[in-house]
């Protein structure tokens, strides 16, 4: 794996600026990382939202985009960038990114799987222990003054609870094995089954959330997955059921998660991603049996500068003439 250079920026003549290949940044990117891409190569940072005559003087030279997760690279953009050769996703989901307009100019497309697996699943199993056992409204029990009024009322008991995973990939797999220690039962659903698992397959989210206490989404996101936990699978889940997502906001039907939640029709939630982020519905914000984090499964600084690493790496391995150091399946 490539590591982040020193920022030891390069002055010594215009000839070694206008070497640099140019790039250009989609969205707010970490610092360090930015810092990294300054050091190796030309930056256009988000200067087709800031200044579009700007960018249109530059886009023909634009040979690189540098994204994260939640950024829109989509074939309308693409096709502005007539020199594109490589884009970089500093993150694991790359649903944002028009995959088949880039495959047609066989521009490939890179992000960071792998290093962030185990803190997105020690997130998901944070998420379910925090609903589940009142965690945050034990704090604020607390810090309020209210336990010489008396105790809190009684949590809800995680090990040996009944746990459903939508999506056993990398990270699936990983909270799979977590709540192992927790002596739960594990099932899972996926598009097809795994023969090498040894956890029970149902073949629809529906099927699998009516045999669980929990159900923690962590499948990818993209068109192919908006709104595949739906009214039937929260209705399914039953009003002891309580839900995690550690995916992506589209997964979840927003709407008819407000509504099951303020229905019954489901104990609780837990959320570290939403539909239109950084916007969480008040809705959501002002219920007591929901838990909100701000999409920070991956963010710790071990993590963070793994996925930096890569996202940079990636880009100088493509400009030097190396293979890809993780680019995503065809």
């Amino acid at each position: 794996m490539a590591v982040l250079p020193e920022s030891n920026l390069c002055f010594r003549c215009l000839e070694c600026v206008l070497s640099k290949p140019e790039i250009l940044v989609v969205a707010k990117l970490w610092p360090p990382l930015m810092e990294a891409l300054l050091t190796e190569f030309v930056v256009h940072d988000r200067l087709h939202e800031s200044d579009p005559a700007a960018f249109a003087e530059v886009a023909p030279r634009i040979r690189g985009i540098s994204a994260n997760g939640e950024s829109k690279v989509p074939r309308e953009l693409i096709d502005r960038l007539p020199a594109l050769e490589v884009i970089s996703v500093f993150g694991v989901g790359y649903d944002g990114v028009d995959v088949a307009a880039a495959a047609e100019r066989n521009i490939p497309v890179t992000n960071t799987p792998d290093v962030l697996t185990d803190d997105v699943a020690d997130m998901g199993i944070a998420l379910m222990l925090s609903i589940a056992r009142r965690i945050p409204h034990a704090d604020k029990f607390v810090r309020a003054g209210e336990w010489p009024n008396g105790p809190m009322p009684l949590a809800r008991k995680v090990s040996g609870a009944r746990l459903g995973i939508v999506g056993l990939g990398r990270i699936g797999q990983a909270i799979a094995t977590r709540a192992e220690g927790f002596g739960m039962s594990i099932a899972y659903t996926t598009r097809t089954a795994k023969p090498q698992s040894p956890y029970r397959y149902y073949p629809t989210p529906q099927a699998l959330a009516a045999e669980v206490d929990f159900l923690i989404v962590i499948t990818p996101g993209g068109a192919g997955t908006k709104g595949l936990i739906n009214a039937e699978v929260l209705k399914a889940l039953g009003p002891d059921g309580i839900l995690i997502n550690v995916a992506r906001g589209t997964v979840v039907d927003q709407a008819a998660l407000i509504d099951a939640l303020a229905q019954g029709t489901i104990a609780g939630a837990a959320l570290d991603v939403f539909e239109a982020e950084p916007q969480v519905p008040e809705a959501l914000r002002q219920r007591d049996n929901v838990v909100l984090t701000p999409h920070i499964a991956s963010a710790t600084w071990q993590t963070r500068r793994a996925m930096a690493d890569l996202a940079y790496g990636n880009l100088h391995a493509h400009f030097a003439g190396k293979p890809l150091l993780t680019p995503v399946p065809a």
